[in-house]
């Protein structure tokens, strides 16, 4: 392996680690229900949104294969499927997954 990954992977790991402990370090002092801490969590989701929706609006590699009828048809139905098992993640992120192989390899 070369010395070049080996720094490249204790630089990331570093960075990764260090700014875990200083979030936890710093988060005693804040307040869930301060507007800072409701203003990063807005943030965080709004930024999540936009990565889904360029990831189904504008795909690379396979799934830019998939027509948007059939992209559109799996997010409708992940959706129900979401809100059908009471805000549950894995139940929707499963069905996406084998709805989107069956209706990609069928249409």
């Amino acid at each position: 392996m070369s010395v070049s990954i080996v720094y490249a992977i204790l630089v990331t790991s570093l960075a990764t680690f260090l700014s875990r402990i200083l979030g936890a370090l710093s988060s005693e002092r804040i307040k869930e229900t301060s507007k800072i801490f409701k203003w990063f969590n807005c943030l965080a989701y709004a930024t999540l949104a936009a990565l889904i929706a360029r990831t189904i609006i504008f795909p690379v590699g396979v799934l830019s294969d998939i027509s948007y009828l059939i992209r559109l048809i799996v997010v409708v139905l992940s959706l129900f499927v979401f809100f059908i098992s009471k805000k549950n993640y894995v139940y929707p992120t499963i069905f996406s997954a084998f709805c989107m192989a069956l209706l990609s390899n069928y249409f």
